[in-house]
């Protein structure tokens, strides 16, 4: 029995001592260096491989339905000054709506008149933030669980979903925000007090502390949800060179000028009882910091007489009727200095009206004050947007030398890249030449290679990109033929649910030294990978710029001579460029565009 017992703790010893040794392997790989495996030599080295890059310039970007909008004006020192302006529709959250205590069927018939009369009409348009991924209003700090794409969850199982305690100023994570021993969801009387909170942000361009004209307009062109060219069973598609003002704008409901103080969320002071002319306590809540203001006279009157004085009415009944009586909304900001541009989150804007009307209680008239919520758009980017609002841009004339660049069927010197309707780079591995790139990869594939890592490195071309250019924080590379991307969900590292602190072994995120952009890294290990050991199709690859790597999705854009491409939608959603070393520029041989491979070699 004893020696049974030795001959299994040996066996054991034995195992692990393979595991051991499987273990140090498995560490050494990523070492340059010498090393041992199973008592064989081998060697880790590293090998470069040409890469070809073919700019590509976008005259036009699908931009309805899109995740992020852009309002404003950006002035890029290297690519010159783009415009971005809305046009949205606009719905009632509610149709056929009730103003007052009685619909006006019940008014006409009783010839007791509510006189629902507006006092004031804000819109409110919050700032794209980071910080809120899926764009539902509920920020990610508050979104626990299995699905945190979904704003009516209950994190804290109190009753409450998430987005209605975070507009109602509790803490979707606690049952009993003001600790008074009631559930939030039965407390009348939550004594929470809310607080402005200061809020990082990513999403300003420019000169934060210039003033900037803010221009809320009638919209008077019909934006069609279906396309009739496809019998109604496609979505329409709208695109950024389609100018709607000053030839489809009409009345303006407000025109002023604005400053962003501070970056702060904002709080909105209401009244806890609208339903009494009683002094009450007031409500503050906070919402998230974006653009608000009040609409002028012209505002007020045109709510008045196209919502409130319109209930009952057919164009109130349903959202097809309304979209074709009230066709939306235009917004323009001219920015003092030319120079400030927004990302704006539609999803969460509003128009908020707020009104009284005359009531009788115990035979004692009275009026009371009430108010109603109109929405542009509605859904996230992850379960689809509903509504439609179109980004239109004006770019300048790009310079001579960045315009000869473009749509060249040779390698290029120089990589172009611009959001929005800018510019974008195909990329080819090893040759420009399919059959030539094959003989390199067969090549690998018979010398055994362990590949350990893959690089690609783009250098920033800083003769172009000067000290006062905002470069682009992160870069995107994906498969251009199937419009996917080369990273893995499921393997990937994040450091935080934020732009910045996803899809880290991915990477492209830009390296500085003092304080200007150096290069940028994207890895693409796995990809290269499946290509050696999967037999996987080198395909062209596609480089954009990215606000955001976790926005998915695609979007139509027309290159020149009518050609239709697909492109990520998040390289849309950015004004900023850059200028990036090519692999065939002159006298930078260290700065050139180079495939990078570390891998291990049996001898």
């Amino acid at each position: 029995m004893n020696f049974l017992k030795g001959l299994k703790i040996l066996a054991v010893a034995g195992v692990l001592v393979i595991i051991s040794l499987f273990s140090s392997c498995e560490q050494e790989l990523t070492t340059i260096g010498d090393g041992v495996i199973g008592g064989e030599p081998f060697t880790t080295k590293t090998v470069t491989y040409d890469v070809f890059a073919f700019n590509k310039k976008i005259e036009a970007v699908q931009t309805n339905r899109l995740p992020i909008y852009q309002l404003g004006v950006f002035d890029d020192p290297i690519y010159g000054k783009t415009e971005a302006r809305i046009n949205s529709q606009v719905q009632l959250v509610t149709y056929n709506p009730v103003f007052g205590d009685s619909t006006q069927t019940k008014e006409d018939n009783s010839a007791v008149l509510e006189n629902e009369t507006i006092d004031s009409v804000v819109v409110y348009i919050p700032f794209f933030n980071g910080a809120d991924s899926d764009g539902d209003g509920v920020p990610n700090a508050l979104e626990v669980g299995d699905d945190i794409l979904d704003p009516t969850n209950d994190s804290d199982f109190d009753g409450l979903a998430n987005n209605v305690e975070v507009a109602g100023g509790t803490n979707p994570l606690k049952v009993d925000t003001d600790d008074d021993g009631i559930l939030d969801a039965v407390d009348d009387t939550n004594a929470a007090p809310v607080f402005a909170e200061q809020v990082v942000l990513d999403s300003i361009y420019g000169n934060r502390d210039g003033a900037f004209t803010f221009k809320i307009e009638e919209n008077t062109f019909f934006l069609r949800d279906l396309d009739p060219s496809s019998d109604f069973q496609n979505t329409e598609e709208y695109y950024s060179d389609q100018q709607f003002a000053p030839d489809f704008t009409n009345e303006v409901f407000y025109e002023g000028s604005n400053t962003i103080s501070d970056i702060q969320t904002v709080l909105v002071t209401t009244e806890d009882d609208p339903d009494t002319t009683e002094e009450v306590e007031t409500v503050r809540t906070a919402i998230n910091p974006g653009l608000r203001v009040q609409l002028d006279q012209v505002g007020i009157d045109y709510f008045q007489r196209n919502i409130l004085d319109k209930e009952g009415s057919s164009e109130l009944l349903n959202s097809s009727n309304f979209n074709l009586f009230f066709r939306g909304i235009n917004l323009s900001v001219t920015p003092a200095d030319d120079n400030l541009l927004f990302l704006l989150n539609m999803a969460n804007a509003r128009i908020e009206v707020y009104y009284h009307y005359d009531a009788t209680e115990d035979n004692v008239a009275v009026q009371k004050k009430s108010s109603f919520n109109i929405s542009f758009l509605s859904g996230t980017a992850a379960t689809g947007v509903i509504g439609n609002a179109v980004n239109t841009f004006v770019n300048d004339v790009y310079p001579t030398e960045i315009e000869n660049s473009l749509n060249l069927t040779e390698n290029s010197s120089r990589i172009y890249l611009k959001g929005g309707a800018g510019s974008y780079a195909e990329i080819k591995l090893f040759d420009e030449i399919d059959s030539e790139a094959e003989i390199l990869i067969n090549e690998i594939k018979a010398n055994n290679w362990i590949i350990n890592e893959a690089n690609l490195v783009f250098y920033v071309d800083r003769d172009i990109v000067k000290e006062e250019s905002i470069e682009p924080p992160r870069l995107y590379l994906y498969n251009a033929e199937t419009n996917s991307p080369l990273y893995n969900v499921s393997t990937e590292t994040n450091s935080a649910d934020s732009p910045l602190g996803s899809y880290l072994i991915h990477d492209g995120i830009l390296e500085e030294s003092d304080g200007q952009g150096l290069k940028y890294t994207v890895r693409i290990t796995e990809y290269l990978n499946s290509i050696i050991v999967e037999n996987a199709d080198n395909a062209t690859l596609g480089l954009t710029i990215t606000p955001d790597i976790r926005l998915f999705g695609t979007n139509n854009v027309r290159l020149s001579d009518n050609i239709e491409k697909i492109l990520p939608a998040s390289s849309i959603l950015s004004p900023l460029g850059t200028v990036l070393f090519g692999s065939d520029f002159p006298d930078t041989e260290e700065k050139k565009l180079r495939l990078e491979i570390s891998y291990t070699e049996t001898n």
